[in-house]
């Protein structure tokens, strides 16, 4: 955050007609939930837009699944451009949307290349993403039911002696350091029925390798005590813990 307001700081000295601060919600690799507060409150000080991609937090983040600003309660009005997929949580298709004021999607439909050379989605996708929406705007059961996976997977791995990076994100980075190990790792976890992907660098940083495990709500209770059993058995095996 110091380093961001230097940035601003610098922005506003060299008389920068627009500022815009830009983030992810939730970062992918890590489940980490970006300190959008402080955002939105540098933001302010230094009159600047804030930009959020929400690709891993629409759908079931937050306790209606409405994403990063609401499971930290920072009023909409203090995020004026937010991106994020069709893609995920709300059909696994394809596609993606841009939300913000008038102005700015009208500036959008006229000038933003990606939109203008793309071709339109079809109908299917259009339609099944709908639905999506409209099944977590009437029922909060499967945003609730991710948070319970989640909190049950954490909370379980913990116990046992993994380190799980992130923040009560659906993302859990089972985090290994070895490279070697986290490959040896996933492919024995697939022996057992479980199907994660080992990563290391250059994907992340060296020493920082891990198995990136991400809960859903179509998993059960079972599931969820079935894929702790194996990191159980194969961790010990590999004197992982």
């Amino acid at each position: 955050m110091n380093d961001l307001e230097l940035q601003l700081q610098e922005a506003v000295k060299n008389d920068a007609r627009f500022k815009m601060i830009v983030t992810d919600g939730v970062f992918s690799m890590d489940g980490n939930v970006a300190p959008l507060k402080e955002i939105c409150d540098l933001a302010d000080k230094y009159e600047s837009l804030v930009f959020i991609d929400e690709c891993h937090a629409t759908g079931f983040f937050g306790a209606t699944g409405r994403g990063t600003e609401e499971y930290l309660n920072i009023p909409r009005e203090r995020v004026h451009i937010i991106n994020s997929t069709l893609g995920k949580a709300l059909g696994g298709a394809a596609g993606g949307y841009t939300t913000g004021c008038k102005e700015i999607v009208d500036i959008l439909r006229q000038r933003s290349r990606p939109y203008l050379f793309s071709n339109t989605l079809p109908p299917a996708v259009v339609a099944g993403a709908s639905k999506a929406l409209e099944l977590i705007t009437k029922d909060t059961s499967l945003p609730n039911k991710v948070a319970e996976n989640t909190a049950r997977f954490r909370n379980k791995m913990t116990a046992l002696g993994f380190t799980i990076s992130g923040d009560n994100h659906a993302i859990s980075p089972v985090m290994l350091g070895d490279a070697k190990l986290a490959s040896d790792f996933a492919d024995l976890m697939l022996n057992e029925g479980i199907y994660v992907i080992g990563f290391s660098y250059p994907v992340v940083p060296k020493g920082k390798a891990r198995i990136r495990v991400q809960i859903s709500a179509s998993h059960s209770s079972e599931d969820i005590d079935r894929c702790v059993a194996a990191f159980e058995k194969i961790g010990k095996q590999l004197k992982a813990i």
